[in-house]
């Protein structure tokens, strides 16, 4: 008798496994007997013996790395409403940083510095994220308004800004993690191997005459407290205003056309 054996591997056969269980083995094993016997010669038994071994098949799955996400390094529900109108996802993890103006030092120096501090206060945290930070301040005659202490600032700036013109820049920092350009100014805080922009957009806000009594509602309401300069031009401001010179939201606090240009620099968003 020759016994000779036959292994066939099917399609996403597995040769780790050197038995199968019962189960699998029908059809797994097949014995053909091949008998032939001549009545004058020997006989002979040939035994073919062949093998059907299933491989399971392995599927190697791809795990690709978690793409950096961006955090808005403010508090302001202003800002958050205008970055959610460009259609990028971010988190908020408000800076906390010293926002006193240093002596002698001009307007926008004063912004693109607090802007560039905000960011990297919060980056220090979040090393692998993408970081913007923002700041914005109303000049008037070569002062800057911040926000007011207590209602009679307020009024006090309100009456500064009737019937004239001033302007608003809003100062923004964006830090990219491990990415370089030759455009960026370079930060010392920064982490090595970070990009950080900043920059600053300025739009001239025209008011009308405001009466005092409109005065003295408006900052009874509360609105002004919280906003460069007394007032929020998307809210009850807008009745004042004659006319702008420049981008609306920049005035609002966050210039989309300059943060939609510097995401798209740092590859954050798509051209």
């Amino acid at each position: 008798m020759i016994r000779r054996s036959v292994t066939v591997f099917a399609e996403g056969a597995q040769t780790r496994k050197p038995q199968l269980s019962p189960a699998r083995l029908a059809p797994s094993i097949l014995d053909i007997v091949l008998l032939d016997v001549t009545l004058l010669d020997t006989a002979l038994l040939s035994v073919w013996l062949l093998t059907y071994v299933e491989k399971d098949s392995i599927t190697f799955r791809m795990h690709q790395p978690k793409k950096p996400e961006l955090i808005l390094a403010s508090s302001s529900p202003r800002r958050q409403e205008l970055l959610r109108e460009i259609g990028i996802p971010f988190q908020v993890h408000a800076a906390n940083i010293n926002e006193d103006q240093i002596d002698g030092e001009a307007p926008i120096e004063y912004a693109l510095r607090l802007a560039r501090e905000k960011a990297e206060a919060v980056a220090a945290q979040y090393p692998q994220s993408y970081v913007l930070g923002a700041d914005t301040i109303v000049v008037i005659d070569g002062e800057v308004l911040g926000k007011p202490q207590d209602h009679a600032d307020a009024a006090r700036m309100l009456r500064k800004l009737s019937g004239r013109a001033h302007e608003v820049t809003t100062a923004v920092s964006l830090i990219a993690p491990n990415t370089f350009s030759p455009s960026t100014i370079p930060s010392k805080k920064a982490a090595q191997g970070t990009l950080v922009q900043t920059r600053a957009s300025t739009t001239r806000v025209y008011f009308r005459e405001i009466a005092e009594a409109e005065i003295q509602q408006y900052v009874a309401g509360g609105e002004p407290m919280d906003k460069a300069g007394a007032y929020a031009i998307q809210g009850g401001a807008s009745r004042w205003t004659d006319r702008i010179e420049g981008e609306f939201s920049n005035v609002v606090g966050l210039p989309l056309s300059l943060v939609t240009e510097m995401l798209k620099i740092t590859g954050l968003m798509k051209s």
